[in-house]
């Protein structure tokens, strides 16, 4: 697969170098940022080639790449440093941005695995990477077939589950220390009924204004990091 971008580039090549095949720069690239990369590259024995922008424009099918492009094998280790404690997951998220996004807040908020529906979802594109600032590199993230098992084997295996839904309770009113998995739906429609039923309980950020929702991303930086304050013992 591709990702595009100085800054996934960067962080592919300092984590899982192992997974870098090759390394495409732009003629026209920041030559402080070709330097950084280039070093980084001959530390870790990855090809790093030199190549026309419009080699790389067609690459990436025009997509802002800063001048940075790398093929690379699609993860399959853990996150480094996570809570396996503190599980997403995510269904019908199709705008690859948001994807990106919540990645990115999932990674700062120290999640130990991502599950993401493969139906109805936006792809692991280099779109998603590139928006997740290279914070995708450092996540466990699996594509799953079927949110249903996924939430009954949690469960199972001592999870609560949480799903964020217009209709729940307000997010500080449940205790989000311990085994938790937060359910985050699409950008349309939110969860799908049947995940909205498996799930133990329904969370919600209460609307004090005149918009109904949030965007997806934004609302689950305001979730995670409710987790976040209660697990490190900074509750009421």
């Amino acid at each position: 697969m591709l990702i595009y971008g100085f800054h996934p580039v960067r962080e592919a090549l300092r984590l899982r170098p192992q997974a870098v095949e090759r390394v495409l720069l732009s003629d026209r690239a920041q030559r402080a940022r070709v330097m950084e990369i280039e070093k980084l590259c001959r530390r870790r024995s990855v090809p790093a080639e030199s190549h026309p922008a419009g080699k790389l424009d067609e690459l990436t099918s025009g997509a802002v790449h800063n001048g940075f492009v790398a093929e690379v094998r699609a993860r399959t280790a853990p996150g480094h440093g996570a809570d396996a404690e503190l599980v997403v997951l995510l269904e019908d998220v199709q705008d690859p941005r948001n994807l990106g996004a919540i990645l990115r807040v999932c990674e700062g908020a120290g999640v130990g695995r991502v599950l993401i529906r493969d139906r109805g979802s936006a792809p692991l594109s280099a779109a998603a990477i590139k928006t997740s600032a290279g914070a995708a590199e450092y996540l466990r993230i699996d594509r799953v077939t079927n949110s249903a098992n996924e939430i009954q084997a949690l469960q199972k295996d001592g999870f609560w589950v949480y799903g964020a839904d217009g209709a729940g309770e307000p997010v500080w009113n449940v205790d989000l220390t311990g085994k938790v998995c937060l359910c985050l739906g699409g950008e349309e429609k939110g969860l799908r009924p049947r995940t909205r039923k498996l799930c133990d309980r329904l969370v919600a950020l209460p609307m004090r204004g005149r918009v109904e929702s949030l965007n997806v991303a934004t609302a689950s930086a305001a979730l995670l990091y409710e987790a976040v304050r209660q697990r490190q013992g900074n509750g009421d």
